[in-house]
């Protein structure tokens, strides 16, 4: 693992103060109810988004878009297949793996987001049929400003880890008809280019072994779909005097206009493309 500058440190948390910090409040939200079981008897399957600010469908001076963002995409996308495929997304902007499980960062009435799905899920059993996640960077962003960046990432990443083997085992035994979805992640500090190539190019390690700890831990239970390949991450070809996964970050990020890490409307709706693509060869899988 390459070790952070504390420059890196220092610009990197002052662009994501006001992203990663926002508050939540209670993220029981579906499309077009609140109730876990209202509708669900004309209902052929549900569709149950977990995750942080990406899949809530956050963008800055607009906020959270539960129905929208990557996972409206991929419910229109759902719906093809199942026309009556109705929506839960139960997704916490600033979430980590660790207030997914505790709770402490949204409010729920079960005390946690993964409770909370698991109760939904436990009350739709049959009809539970894709269950997608993102979760995991704000986990280790805050080893950014660590004294020692290395044994932060370290630690971090093994909490992930035994965060995301809980959930995904708990969903996996709570909804045994439904695909699992894991999406990775994307670089926004790509953008660091501008002040300092080399940094940038450093982050690249930070979202390498993140991406890595997700795909292995979620082998067993699902499918990780790649958005950091689908965001050309780790293209540096070199295009109109910018490398491509910089490029790429400016055109589908606010993070060139606005220092903010949250995909725009075209990159959320590369991410819901990216997670529906996947979904006619993915079958649910029992244990």
């Amino acid at each position: 693992m390459v070790r952070f500058s504390v420059r890196m440190a220092v610009v990197a948390l002052a662009m994501t103060t006001a992203s990663l910090g926002l508050t939540g409040t209670a993220a029981e939200a579906d499309s077009g109810h609140s109730g876990g079981h209202h509708g669900s008897s004309h209902a052929t399957g549900w569709y149950v988004a977990l995750g942080d600010s990406l899949a809530a469908g956050y963008q800055p001076k607009v906020g959270d878009d539960k129905t929208g963002g990557y996972v409206g995409t991929v419910l229109i996308a759902e719906k093809r297949m199942a026309r009556k495929t109705k929506l839960r997304n139960l997704a916490c902007s600033g979430e980590t793996s660790t207030t997914l499980v505790n709770g402490g960062r949204c409010g729920y009435v079960k005390g946690s987001q993964l409770d909370q799905a698991l109760a939904f899920m436990h009350a739709h059993k049959r009809t539970t049929r894709l269950v997608t996640m993102t979760i995991g960077a704000n986990d280790v962003t805050p080893c950014l400003g660590a004294a020692d960046q290395n044994a932060c990432v370290q630690q971090k990443l093994t909490t992930l880890g035994a965060n995301l083997n809980k959930s995904l085992s708990k969903i996996r035994a709570a909804a045994p008809n439904a695909r699992i979805v894991v999406t990775n992640y994307y670089n926004p500090y790509l953008a660091l280019y501008f002040s300092n190539p080399a940094l940038a190019q450093q982050t690249s390690s930070l979202q390498m072994a993140l991406n890595q700890t997700i795909a292995v831990v979620t082998t067993p239970y699902g499918t990780t779909v790649d958005v950091a390949s689908a965001f050309q991450s780790y293209d540096t070809t070199v295009v109109a005097g910018v490398p491509t996964n910089v490029g790429v970050i400016c055109r589908l990020t606010w993070m060139c206009s606005l220092s903010d890490i949250h995909a725009n409307d075209d990159g959320y709706a590369l991410i819901g493309a990216t997670v529906a693509a996947a979904l006619p060869r993915i079958r649910s899988h029992r244990h």
